[in-house]
């Protein structure tokens, strides 16, 4: 559940940002400069995976 709402946070975070700067999103153990659509892209598959896992743990 924390897992959830930190991509969501994260997300609503992306998406004050201006559609032009650069973000840096954690990849392993580099950093990686993106654009803000990118992130926000990233950031919604691995929300969508981490929902995907809390309901298969509800349905188990």
């Amino acid at each position: 559940m924390k897992e959830v709402r930190a991509h969501e946070v994260a997300i609503g975070e992306l998406n004050s940002l201006h559609p032009s700067r650069a973000v840096y999103q954690k990849t392993g153990n580099l950093f990686f400069r993106k654009s803000v659509k990118s992130a926000v892209t990233s950031e919604q598959k691995q929300l969508d995976m981490a929902k995907a896992r809390l309901q298969k743990l509800d349905q188990a």
